[in-house]
């Protein structure tokens, strides 16, 4: 099924590359179009609004119902604007690329102004993307805020803020004295990338995920109980759930059948859970009594009751249903808009912003960031019966009591909350009948030094002791070992970013067996340490990197080609015109004139068939035929140089050259590997001792290039996208590893986790979060060499014989029809000039 997943990603890129080309024709038309339209009534200036939604679902019925409302209400109070907005609707399906037609032809067609959609995170990338071609702001209040989104310079999105909701449900625990929880969540980009922020401050606070239950989108209720009993199992009792309302719909029903609704139980929703959750039918919500969940706060007003009456008299029947957030957020979205085309026509984009910002509306008090129309502020709901009740808030790092009079981070102030079960003791960690007493301690020792956080951070708690670890290498560790039932116990290890303290932390599991199972952290595989200890197969990328600094040259336009290709193009334009000159200068009036202008006409004809701009007339089918060839060249040479140039801005590839002075960390693996290894001979070294001595290094031009492993090199080009790159790789060395006993059972079973993980793409995905990026291309040793003549020389030699074949030709008739006549003229200059120099002189007599 991955397999199948993968394959229709790559088809929605395909397919929406496809799609983007055709929209540059789109864009193209869209001037001469705005030119026969007459938006203008003999009232208003219609300003139009596309919005993109699934007319099927229910929540695309609210929120289109909900704008429209709206846009009534508004122009209602403020009659007097010149500007009115309609809404034009188009449905998606549900499907991400029928969502990006259906924007498309918005655009093409309406010429609408904004976007509103994205009911999905692909569906949303789909539409910022186009966005960002069409220059024309994209409005987003249905999916999570996602790192990939923030690349949108015209995407605008409304949700909650999911770090506050991450520290509020991390404080929840932490007060209610539970370390341990099991994460249940929707394997599907949408749910997957909104839980890590929660995962990682699980992890930041010591707090232990115990399992991961992956819910697929296909998966029915037999697979889901399959999960539950797994965590059943396990015996743990809180369980924290990050779902749909479809899938919730199937777990807690299920939970409730195996008995995990029951007293001693506890259940959190997530606030994307909770404010997608509609009226779900009366078993689900049975079934969910004395679940609690953070949900967006939106503040009992008279005008949201007021609202609220209107709307739902609007609906039909049978969609009668309580206003959701999603719907909130779009009543206010459409004010925002409403008053951005009155005041901002020209930067419609900043009139949205500016507009939310001075206005509030039926959310509250809201808060602009990076394009972010963000809900701060977090209800705390208890489901009780079929219905819901409000126990606190959430808002800035403290728990509110609902009478807004007492705030505190503790939990103290919230009204007592009713557990599954109908208790209101709080549940325990684990159940009564506990198999933590089974489970095998493993003593982790981890280095302590946290020179890089993203890979290993290690703290202990100065009152109890306690030492937690995280970032990428515990993640990966924790994932890898959790099928066996270990109980994990760091052992921080003072160590400073050196070679040799890294091999004696290595000898210190060989050594002191009593004391230490397993080492996890940045150790590098090597052949010494794998003498005394065991590594299981290594999670990172194996070998060394090269870095360098972005060049920021102004004359970085020459560098696809070398000076002898700059030179060979010259003298080909020249020759071009020369060539077309000569065969049209006797028949041609536009090639004739003084010399200076012929000159200046030969010139000019050949560089303008760079851009295809001559202004002459040909009169020979020698010279078309001769333009015709060169033109083909031109076609071939400049796209060349476009994709080399792309290739230069994007990648600057560049070879080491043997006086550049290289960095390296002093004491490290990379210091002895360049010292080693004739892969690294020749140019001058010089090491450093701190990450920022590095990159003080690269932009004052002390050093070219950094040499250092893989893992390194990524996390500091994933900092400095802009200013850093990767030049190239070695495979010098095998990557990072765990650090098992000699003989230990484990190494085998944790590599074939591993194994599994790299195959399934799961620890890529868990690079991709701790190293805060999306992708990070590698550009190993294919080099960008500038193109030269050699590169050219079967396209210049074509072009060369073409030019001399039509020479050839042009001037064979001209020796037919015009030899006598020279001869001619040669022998009457001959007889005038040298006549009397051969003419006998007359003799005399005497």
């Amino acid at each position: 099924m991955e397999n199948c997943m993968m394959h229709t990603n790559y088809f929605h890129l395909i397919m929406f590359f496809i799609l983007s080309t055709a929209f540059v024709s789109i864009t193209c038309g869209k001037t001469h179009q705005k030119g026969d339209v007459d938006r203008v009534s003999s009232m208003y200036e219609d300003v139009h609004i596309g919005l993109v939604v699934d007319m099927g679902s229910m929540e695309g019925k609210v929120v289109r119902n909900s704008i429209s409302m709206a846009l009534s209400d508004f122009y209602h109070v403020n009659n007097g604007y010149r500007t009115r907005v309609s809404v034009l609707s188009r449905d998606s399906h549900g499907d991400p690329l029928q969502a990006l037609a259906a924007a498309m032809d918005l655009l093409q067609t309406e010429q609408v102004e904004t976007l509103v959609g994205g009911q999905s995170l692909l569906e949303a990338k789909f539409l910022a993307e186009l966005g960002e071609k069409a220059k024309v702001p994209v409005i987003s209040f249905q999916v999570p805020s996602s790192s990939t989104l923030t690349k949108y310079s015209y995407f605008i999105q409304a949700t909650h803020d999911t770090d506050s909701e991450a520290k509020g449900i991390t404080t929840l625990f932490r007060n209610f004295d539970w370390a341990t929880v099991v994460l249940i969540y929707e394997d599907d980009d949408d749910w997957r990338e909104s839980i890590q922020l929660l995962v990682g401050h699980f992890q930041q606070n010591g707090i232990h995920i115990e399992y991961k239950a992956e819910i697929s989108v296909s998966c029915n209720e037999e697979c889901i109980m399959k999960h539950l009993r797994k965590i059943k199992t396990l015996g743990i009792r809180i369980c924290v759930a990050h779902v749909s309302e479809s899938t919730a719909n199937i777990i807690f029903p299920c939970a409730r059948t195996l008995g995990m609704m029951e007293e001693g139980h506890a259940w959190i929703l997530t606030a994307r859970s909770m404010n997608s959750f509609k009226d779900t039918n009366y078993l689900s919500k049975e079934a969910m009594e004395g679940v609690i969940g953070f949900k967006s706060y939106i503040p009992l007003t008279k005008e949201l009751n007021n609202f609220t009456l209107r709307w739902k008299r609007s609906l039909l029947p049978e969609e009668v249903m309580r206003m959701s957030v999603c719907s909130v957020w779009a009543h206010d979205i459409a004010w925002s808009l409403a008053r951005a085309a009155e005041v901002a026509r020209v930067h419609l984009l900043e009139g949205i912003l500016e507009s939310t910002t001075k206005h509030k509306g039926l959310s509250g008090d809201i808060k602009i960031m990076d394009r972010k129309i963000i809900s701060y502020k977090f209800e705390i709901i208890n489901m009780i019966g079929q219905g819901e009740r409000s126990v606190g808030l959430w808002s800035s790092g403290s728990f509110i009591s609902k009478n807004r009079r007492k705030k505190s981070s503790s939990t103290n102030v919230l009204e007592t909350i009713i557990w599954p079960g109908g208790s209101t003791r709080i549940p325990k960690a684990r159940l009564k009948k506990e198999r933590h007493s089974k489970k095998k301690k493993l003593r982790v020792l981890v280095p302590a030094g946290n020179f890089r956080p993203q890979l290993l951070e290690v703290k202990t708690d100065s009152k109890t002791g306690v030492t937690a670890a995280r970032g990428y290498c515990i993640e990966v560790f924790e994932t890898s070992i959790r099928p066996f039932n270990y109980e994990l116990e760091y052992i921080p290890w003072p160590v400073a970013f050196n070679y040799h303290h890294y091999n004696e932390l290595a000898y210190a599991i060989y050594d002191q067996k009593d004391k230490y199972d397993v080492a996890v952290g940045d150790i590098t595989i090597t052949d010494n340490r794998s003498t005394y200890v065991d590594f299981t197969l290594p999670f990172t990328d194996i070998g060394l990197a090269v870095v360098a600094a972005k060049d920021k040259s102004m004359w970085i336009i020459f560098k696809p080609m070398t000076l002898s290709l700059w030179l060979t193009i010259v003298a080909f334009f020249i020759l071009t015109g020369a060539v077309v000159w000569l065969i049209e200068r006797h028949d041609n009036t536009d090639f004739q004139g003084s010399y200076v202008h012929q000159i200046g006409t030969m010139l000019s004809f050949g560089f303008s068939t760079l851009v295809f701009a001559h202004r002459e007339r040909l009169e020979h089918s020698l010279s078309r035929f001769v333009v015709i060839v060169w033109i083909f060249a031109v076609l071939i040479l400049t796209s060349n140089y476009t994709a080399t140039l792309t290739s230069v801005m994007t990648v600057q590839q560049i070879q080491l050259k043997s006086h550049e002075n290289i960095g390296f960390f002093s004491d490290s693996i990379a210091a002895k590997l360049v010292y080693d290894n004739p892969t690294f001979q020749g140019p001058t070294y010089k090491g450093l001792k701190a990450a920022d001595d590095f990159i003080n290094a690269l932009k004052n031009g002390t050093i070219l290039f950094i040499v250092d492993e893989v893992p390194y090199v990524k996390l500091l080009v994933a900092r400095y996208p802009s200013q850093f790159y990767i030049v190239k790789t070695e495979s010098l060395t095998n990557g990072f590893g765990f650090v098992f006993q000699k003989g230990s059972p484990l190494v085998q079973n944790v590599s074939r986790e591993i194994a599994m993980l790299r195959r399934t793409e799961k620890l890529k995905s868990m690079e991709n979060w701790w190293f805060r990026r999306e992708s990070m291309s590698s550009t190993g040793d294919n080099t960008c060499d500038p193109l030269s003549v050699y590169t050219f020389r079967g396209l210049f030699m074509i072009t060369g014989v073409s030019f001399a074949f039509a020479l050839i030709v042009y001037l064979i008739p001209w020796n037919r029809e015009q030899r006598q006549a020279v001869i001619k003229h040669f022998q009457r200059y001959v007889n005038h000039r040298f006549g009397r120099a051969i003419r006998p002189s007359p003799t005399t007599t005497a």
